[in-house]
């Protein structure tokens, strides 16, 4: 269950974009957020590995 969001940033000559996707803990079973911002095209590699 990933929640997807993405943000796009841009900084000078640089694109960028902020993805945010919902984890659930296998320790605790709660879910936590794991935000990273990268290159537009590195996206859909962060939504698909867990």
């Amino acid at each position: 269950m990933a929640k997807k969001a993405v943000a796009s940033l841009q900084t000078g000559s640089k694109r960028l974009s902020k993805a945010i996707k919902m984890v659930r803990s296998p320790k605790t079973g709660a879910y936590t957020f794991v935000e990273a911002i990268m290159d537009p095209t590195k996206v859909n590699d962060f939504f698909s590995k867990k």
